[in-house]
């Protein structure tokens, strides 16, 4: 099963607001810190790497990130990671990773002389993932249902600090409230600077000698709170709704993340789903076949009149335009209803019935074999009346 992605704005710990600037400057330090060249043989950062890549790819275009913003990663989904270009098979579009890129290895193997930046600053809080459940055909038609989760606020006791109250937090000494902090050593390139996150304040910048006793120095207390959820008609199993502002709170100040509610459908008895359209199979007599006629067949906007025509053969395939899942971005346009008529055999006939069916194969011209169609009866009195004639001739 293939591993969930996480949100862009959070690969690159940026708001959802972010403007180009700062969407290039939270690119550059990821790229910087991640990149394959300073870390050989280090998959996990090779990872990290192409995950920046491609959230930046895809924010740093003003179409493809109001796509991002309204249907998340499915807005995406066999196109962007499907192009022939860019880092490890993504297509990076007009983004402008190489001036980019000479900038960052300026600074990796220029020299000395330029300290890390502070990450300090107002991040975005990281979002929150949970699952729904819901019947067929609410994911055709949409639906409103409500969750319940446990949501982080300030801490009313300390205003969010995380201090006690009448006492406050301290700069960190080793950082000096950067949040980070430097390490420079020589290599064949010359003086490379490794900058990490501050091991004393965590990267906040700030000490906290006396926590507050009601959130324990975190600044934030949780409580179980219940969620709406609007669900878009059209919406495919496994694909999530986004609610703003509803993950964890941001830190310094910074945004709340973001809600993602995964969607799961529920299998339905008659109906199968592909993409925008609906498949289903209704049986019909040989009547209905051979001479047609009006059928009802159920579809999810209730039952419709088909008119089978003449000659019908087993497994025919028609089509009930307009009847199948609305579209993600237009409700107004739908897939199509696809039905597969088979024609039913009975298992059990009466004997009016049978007689009917005779009468009807000697209309219609088939004689072959009409000896086996005779009654049981009659065969069982032909066998015995040529056993009785064979035991007379041996008897004599």
């Amino acid at each position: 099963m293939a591993e969930a992605k996480r949100d862009y704005y959070e690969v690159l710990g940026v708001d959802k607001n972010a403007d180009e600037a700062a969407l290039k400057k939270a690119y550059r330090a990821l790229a910087k810190k991640y990149h394959p060249d300073m870390n050989p043989g280090d998959k996990d950062a090779e990872k990290k790497f192409k995950e920046a890549s491609e959230a930046y790819a895809i924010l740093s275009d003003p179409d493809k990130r109001r796509q991002y913003d309204q249907f998340g990663h499915a807005a995406f989904d066999g196109g962007a990671g499907a192009g022939a270009g860019g880092f490890g098979g993504f297509d990076f579009g007009g983004a402008d990773f190489g001036d980019m890129f000479g900038d960052i290895f300026g600074d990796l193997f220029g020299g000395a002389g330029r300290r890390g930046r502070a990450n300090n600053g107002p991040m975005k809080g990281m979002n929150i993932h949970k699952s729904i459940r819901i019947t067929f055909e609410e994911a055709i038609f949409g639906c409103e249902k409500e969750l319940e989760l446990v949501l982080k606020d300030p801490c009313q006791k300390c205003n969010g600090t995380g201090a006690k109250p009448g006492t406050s937090p301290q700069t960190c000494p080793k950082c000096g409230g950067r949040g980070q902090v430097v390490y420079t050593s020589q290599s064949f390139f010359g003086t490379v600077q490794n900058v990490q996150t501050c091991p004393d304040c965590h990267g906040s910048g700030k000490i906290i000698r006396e926590k507050c006793p009601d959130c324990g120095g975190t600044g934030y207390v949780a409580s179980k709170k219940k969620i709406k959820v609007t669900i878009p008609a059209g919406i495919d199993n496994g694909q999530s709704v986004r609610i703003r502002d509803k993950g964890e709170p941001g830190t310094n100040g910074g945004p709340r993340g973001d809600l993602l509610v995964e969607v799961n459908v529920s299998r339905h008895p008659i109906f199968q789903r592909q993409d925008m359209h609906i498949f289903s199979t209704v049986p019909i007599s040989f009547a209905q076949a051979a001479l047609g006629g009006d059928i009802r067949v159920k579809t999810v906007d209730g039952e419709v009149i088909y008119t089978v025509k003449p000659g019908t053969k087993t497994d025919t395939k028609v089509r009930l335009k307009g009847k199948g899942v609305p579209s993600l971005r237009n409700a107004q346009i739908r897939g199509d209803h696809y039905v597969t008529l088979v024609i039913q055999t009975p298992e059990k006939l009466s004997a009016e019935a049978k007689e009917a069916l005779r009468r009807f194969d000697a209309l219609a011209g088939n004689t072959l074999n009409q000896e086996k169609e005779k009654p049981r009866e009659e065969h069982k009195k032909k066998k015995k009346g040529f056993m009785d004639k064979l035991k007379e001739s041996f008897e004599d």
